[in-house]
Formats: C-alpha cells, sequence, structure tokens
C-alpha cells in the first residue's frame, strides 16, 4: 500500500530587496507605533528584547529577527547563493526515498504596472526576473527544477513595496500573461499569490486558467501575533482546511471546498514572522500518509534571503519525522508532478489548433482555435501583440465545445496592425501547451510544458 508524502519547495522569486536600517525602524512604527531612533545598537537591543514594549518585545523581535532581515539586495548575492543551493552536495544531504536530492519550484513575478516609490530597490520590467531564472535553470538543471508564476496586484498607492489585493483593478495581470506567451512562448499552471493573498477577482481570475494553486496557509493556532496583517487583512485562509488535502474551492468562497475546478495546495512559509511551517505540521503530513493517502506538503520562502539556513532548517524536520515514521516515504517533487501523485492524475496534451483566416481587402482576419481533448477552464488565454509594441487579453467567441473564434477588424485590431497572435492552454492536469504565431511570416510555434 502506498504511504507517500511528496515535499514541494515553492520559492516566490522576486529578485533582489534592499531595506535600510532606517526603513527597518520605519516598520516598527508602522506596525507597532514605537518610534524608536533606528541605529544598529537599537537593532540589537530589540532582537534581544532588551527595550520595554510594553509586552510587545517577542513580537517585536519576531519582526526584525537577523533571518528576517538579511537581504539578498543584489542579483551577484542571489547568484552567489544560489551557486551554493544548487550544487549536488548541497542538494544530496538528506536524499529522498528514491535517492533524489532537493528540488526548486521558481514562482516568477514581474515587477511591472507601479508608478510610485521603489526604495527597496525592486527589478523593475517585464520578464527580469524569470529571464535570470530561466537562464540559470537551462545551466544548472539537472533535478526537475521549474519555473510556475507569482504575482503582486497593484495596490492603490502605487509603490512597489506596498501590498495590493485587487486583480481586476490591476491591469498590468493580463499583460504579463500576454507577454509571456507571445515573447517568452510560456504560460503557468501552477501559481503562488503574493502576499499570500487571494480575493473573490483573484479567485474568479485562477479558475479561468490556471488549474494548480499553491496558495492555502490555514494553520492550527493563532494565526498571527502581527498587527499588520491581524483579521484576515493579506493571506486569509483562516477558514480553509488545517490539514494536508488538496480541495477544489466553493464559487462563493476560495478558502471552503466546493465544486469549481482548480485544486488548491496548502502552502505554509518557511522562517516568517507568520504561519510558519513546524515539525508537528510535517508529523501531521507522515500522519495521513501513514493512513495510505498520498500527501503534499509545500512550504515557500523568498530568493531575497538566505534560503540556505532556511532549506537546513525544515529539512532537519523532515529528517527527524522521516525517523518517527520509517514506514513512510517522502519524494521531492516539482509543483505539477506532486499535485499529479496526490491526485492520480495522467498528464494528457490538449492538443491545440489554430488557423488564421486573413481577408486582405477587408483588412481584417478570424482566429480559429480548437482542441482535441479536454482543458482547463472555460476558454484558453488570447495573447495579442500589435506592430506598435502593444499588447492585449481579449476574450474569444464561442462557436461549439472546444471551438472557439476571434475577429480581428476595426472594433478590435486591424489586420495591418497586427504583429503575432498567441494562445496559452493547460489541461485539467497541469499539461501546457502554447501557440503563437507570427501574422507577418505566417509561422506558427508550439511549444509544451509538464508533459
Amino acid at each position: 500500500m502506498d504511504k507517500k508524502v511528496y515535499i514541494v519547495h515553492c520559492i516566490d522569486a522576486e529578485g533582489p530587496l534592499y531595506e535600510s536600517i532606517e526603513a527597518t525602524f520605519q516598520r516598527i512604527k508602522d506596525i507597532y507605533g514605537y518610534d524608536i531612533y533606528p541605529s544598529k545598537e537599537n537593532l540589537e537591543k530589540l532582537q534581544l528584547l532588551k527595550i520595554d514594549l510594553g509586552g510587545k518585545e517577542k513580537a517585536v523581535a519576531n519582526l526584525v529577527a537577523p533571518e528576517r532581515i538579511n537581504m539578498n539586495d543584489t542579483w551577484d548575492k542571489i547568484d552567489y547563493m544560489l551557486d551554493k543551493i544548487t550544487q549536488d552536495e548541497f542538494r544530496n544531504r538528506l536524499v529522498d526515498s528514491s535517492g533524489r536530492g532537493w528540488i526548486y519550484n521558481w514562482f516568477c513575478l514581474d515587477h511591472v504596472g507601479f508608478t510610485g516609490y521603489n526604495p527597496r530597490r525592486r527589478d523593475a520590467g517585464y520578464h527580469n526576473i524569470f529571464d535570470h531564472y530561466k537562464k540559470y535553470l537551462n545551466i544548472k538543471n539537472n533535478y526537475n527544477d521549474i519555473i510556475q508564476w507569482h504575482y503582486h496586484p497593484i495596490p492603490l498607492s502605487g509603490h512597489y513595496h506596498a501590498c495590493g489585493t485587487a486583480y481586476v483593478a490591476s491591469k498590468n495581470v493580463f499583460e504579463i500573461l500576454a507577454r509571456k506567451i507571445i515573447d517568452r512562448n510560456w504560460f503557468p499552471a501552477a501559481f503562488r499569490p503574493g502576499f499570500h493573498t487571494e480575493r473573490p477577482d483573484s479567485h474568479w481570475f485562477l479558475e479561468q486558467w490556471i488549474p494548480f494553486d499553491f496558495a492555502n496557509q490555514a494553520v492550527k493556532g493563532l494565526d498571527t501575533d502581527q498587527p499588520d496583517l491581524a483579521g484576515g487583512r493579506y493571506g486569509d485562509w483562516r477558514r480553509a482546511p488545517k490539514e494536508w488535502c488538496i480541495y477544489h474551492p466553493s464559487y462563493e468562497d476560495y478558502q471552503t471546498p466546493g465544486n469549481c475546478k482548480r485544486w488548491i495546495v496548502r502552502c505554509l512559509n518557511m522562517e516568517a514572522r507568520l504561519r510558519e511551517i513546524t515539525i508537528d505540521d510535517f508529523r501531521d503530513g507522515f500522519s495521513r500518509a501513514r493512513q495510505e493517502k498520498p500527501t503534499l506538503i509545500s512550504f515557500t520562502n523568498h530568493d531575497f534571503r538566505d534560503m540556505e539556513l532556511e532549506i537546513n532548517k525544515v529539512r532537519n524536520m523532515i529528517k527527524k519525522v522521516k525517523e518517527e515514521y520509517p514506514d513512510v516515504e517522502f519524494f521531492y517533487a516539482n509543483a505539477i508532478d506532486a499535485v499529479r501523485k496526490v491526485l492520480g492524475l495522467t498528464p494528457k496534451i490538449p492538443e491545440m489548433q489554430l488557423e488564421f483566416k486573413k481577408n486582405l481587402q477587408k483588412n481584417e482576419a478570424i482566429l480559429e482555435v480548437r482542441v482535441k481533448n479536454d482543458i482547463f477552464g472555460v476558454q484558453p488565454f488570447l495573447a495579442i501583440k500589435t506592430v506598435t509594441e502593444q499588447y492585449y487579453w481579449d476574450n474569444l467567441d464561442f462557436q461549439e465545445q472546444k471551438h472557439w473564434t476571434y475577429t480581428f477588424d476595426w472594433n478590435t485590431v486591424k489586420l495591418n496592425s497586427l504583429e503575432k497572435v498567441g494562445i496559452g492552454v493547460n489541461s485539467p492536469d497541469g499539461v501546457t501547451e502554447v501557440l503563437v504565431y507570427d501574422v507577418l511570416t505566417e509561422q506558427l510555434e508550439r511549444t509544451l510544458y509538464n508533459v
């Protein structure tokens, strides 16, 4: 009988992050109201609980713990870290039950659409972070590491370091995916929400295209002692399952099981000031697997911190719990494979067909899209690029089952204004298919992922 645990390490890959000591003390003031002079001496005192804060000493120390504020503030520092953690010696310090080493899942973010301040010196621009990890994986990847998608909605302030929640108000969410399809022949099958936050609009957005959602941060006991995050302001998963199960969400509430199509996976934090994974969480997962329920345990952190220390901390927990459950096997896996293993999904290619019918006399065209097999969601994702470097998404017209069209004319984009058209789609089991058609050369390029 199967007694298996699949271990998935999700990284919110956001690139370098800088924080001055003044900014650290400003965060203390913003969150707790304490106006403390910014100095290294005072920072050390806070970390050692040596400043009277009226009972909030431990919470503030948690906020400014050395492992929280020591940042990789340049790409050189991130690459130095990557060189260490991707070595065979590091990956294989604790091999899984098949003898394989640690696997990474890079959920890449685009810092675009923001209009305010960028005091954390975020790497702004389309594809910057995606391209960095794609290049790195092409050189270093021998372990089935993958890239998937991470997104930060734009806050009302527009500042790069601020938190937003609204996808519908952040028009860049569509342009980011349109550019990924057309510029990089890529589309995601798995997702990690920025600030761990979903709301009804993001819930319904994801339900159209992304089958695997590593978002659930429900924990047993106190959710957080951090006042800026209290009351479900960000990352509200208080009503979600607190076990290592994978569930379909309800239409009305993404936190409760229901009849929607995507799968939501529980994913706790590594070395964090809230919802941090503990050894008891690993025991819960191994105990569940001992009952012959294939189990996925996932956790997340950021590339702008020292991942070596955080991985070692989690790996020590895995080692100890494995000794307590010798009859349970555990396997490192990428996000797509792990969900398939736990749910018993068999990958199947959508097998898209694209036909582009030009009417030169009218300066119009009709795009025909068909799929042979089932897709996730109700329609493929349509991406459009004009000759003036503008990118759009739009709804397709529904003709019949597995058949859609789109008309290019004066209502949308005229034929002579088009450069490329792209389609991205996932199967229900996470096979990604991307088609990109070059209107000028009439060349069609097909790319498959997660087969």
